[in-house]
């Protein structure tokens, strides 16, 4: 009987996602392994996620694989999950107080600080510079707002134009941004936290008749149609499709009783309209990770 993994994600309209739940599938499909991908229908739900990881519970799936909404709402039934013996894999957020099995993310402190420096350069290293964040309970957003700050305090000619948050999803950021440049004032670029945000943020922008560069996160196929058209400057590639497949490639090695480092941080790359060209393939065309790669680069 082939084996059953519940895959459990935020949100059913970040592209990120998509690609992540494609990314866990066709590991598992390559070896057998059903999967199940379930997420709230609306967008970073913890309510809704936890009725779903009780569903998943329910199914008595071999090994639960989430991307936590919030970092606390869903520690009884992962405390649960636990008791059961069901291992469980988190990838990109977790709870804070009940560890996973494994966790697979990249450094967003890091990669924020790189891609604000990316911006910077481009505008001469002087001007003012708007910050759109993500959703406040995700454990992404606080680093990567703390990324972009750092950058900003070592750059003496960047200037703070504003904050706003976009909750990680592109109409909120559209609304966020629209709310920034009515409030008066010029600005050189815009520091997103991912790229579906900066799709709304490059709405707004175009809206206003505005020509600014924005930087972002996560590399998915979509933003490198932006860095193509010139719309999106650059984007700091937190890949959620290969940080899913590092996060199945150790959930299937949990099963086999083999041995899975407590956590993986995967590097980052910074890609513009230059070298974007793996990452503007479908999700479904992308080369998979093996394991040895996964480890290799961590």
């Amino acid at each position: 009987m082939a084996r059953h993994i519940v895959c459990i994600t935020k949100n059913g309209t970040n592209p990120a996602y998509e690609g992540a739940r494609v990314g866990a599938r066709r590991i598992a499909e390559a070896v057998g392994c059903d999967m199940t991908s379930l997420y709230p229908e609306t967008p970073d739900d913890a309510v809704e996620q936890t009725q779903l990881l009780k569903e998943a519970l329910a199914l008595a799936p071999d090994a639960i694989m989430i991307s936590v909404a919030d970092p606390k709402a869903l520690d009884p039934l992962l405390t649960l999950a636990k008791e059961r013996g069901i291992p469980v894999v988190s990838f990109v957020s977790r709870s804070t107080l009940v560890a996973p099995d494994c966790f697979v993310t990249s450094d967003n402190f890091t990669l924020a600080q790189a891609i604000a420096r990316r911006l910077f350069a481009e505008i001469g290293g002087f001007g003012s510079v708007a910050i759109i964040e993500g959703n406040p309970a995700s454990e992404t957003s606080a680093p990567r707002t703390e990324g972009f700050l750092a950058a900003m305090s070592n750059a003496p000619g960047i200037r703070l134009a504003g904050r706003a948050v976009g909750y990680y999803q592109r109409e909120p950021a559209q609304q966020a941004m629209s709310g920034l440049l009515n409030g008066g004032g010029g600005m050189d670029g815009v520091l997103v936290a991912n790229d579906f945000m900066a799709l709304g943020v490059i709405d707004a922008l175009r809206d206003a008749g505005l020509e600014v560069p924005v930087v972002s996160v996560n590399a998915m196929p979509q933003a490198v149609i932006a860095l193509r058209s010139g719309e999106l400057l650059a984007t700091a590639a937190f890949d959620a499709m290969k940080i899913a497949c590092a996060g199945t490639l150790a959930t299937l090695r949990l099963l086999e009783g083999q041995p899975v480092p407590r956590q993986i941080t995967l590097p980052v790359d910074i890609v513009d309209r230059t070298n974007c060209a793996p990452w503007g393939e479908g999700y479904e065309d992308r080369p998979l990770p093996n394991w040895q790669e996964v480890m290799a680069a961590t």
